[in-house]
């Protein structure tokens, strides 16, 4: 089944905080199945829903070497972050054609609730802690773009009208 289309930037949706999910139940679970598609369609290490026009706080992630491990997320926060950082070249599919070099924390440590439901605690490094970093962007209605100075950010967004046009 095609998963649903992402989102072009500069839509609303990427620019609102998503909506915290009370519950798990059938149809997040259909959701995350087509998100999970949808990043391997890319191919992609992470998505968070309000990419596909959905504005809720669940996400996915797989930055493994062999796909299938997807750690499936709702309402994700950051309770730790290591002091050392990591530099990694990101871009989104709601902003096809540019990237920018950013540097986060190369460790993160997640609460976030899990497939059944339940609060669990995970530690994520390297990419995995990057994507993660980037999905919960996403949620909080930021996009990776937003971390560079003034005058980046400007002049990624104009490559990327020339790139539309």
């Amino acid at each position: 089944m095609p998963h649903r289309p992402f989102v072009p930037y500069p839509a609303k949706i990427l620019r609102t905080p998503a909506v915290e999910v009370d519950e798990i139940n059938d149809d997040i679970r259909a959701l995350w199945d087509e998100m999970v598609e949808a990043m391997d369609a890319m191919p992609g290490v992470g998505l968070a829903a309000p990419q596909l026009g959905v504005g809720l706080r669940l996400a996915v992630v797989d930055a493994s070497d062999k796909r299938g491990q997807a750690v499936r997320m709702a309402n994700p926060t950051i309770l730790h972050a290591s002091v050392d950082l990591r530099g990694h070249e990101e871009a989104s599919p709601n902003l096809p054609g540019v990237s920018a070099a950013l540097e986060r924390p190369r460790a993160v440590t997640v609460r976030f609730m899990n497939e059944a439901g339940v609060y669990d605690r995970k530690d994520f490094v390297g990419l995995w802690a990057t994507s993660v970093q980037h999905q919960i962007d996403h949620l909080d209605g930021k996009m990776y773009f937003d971390r560079l100075s003034r005058p980046k950010r400007d002049m990624l967004l104009k490559k990327a009208r020339k790139l539309k046009r």
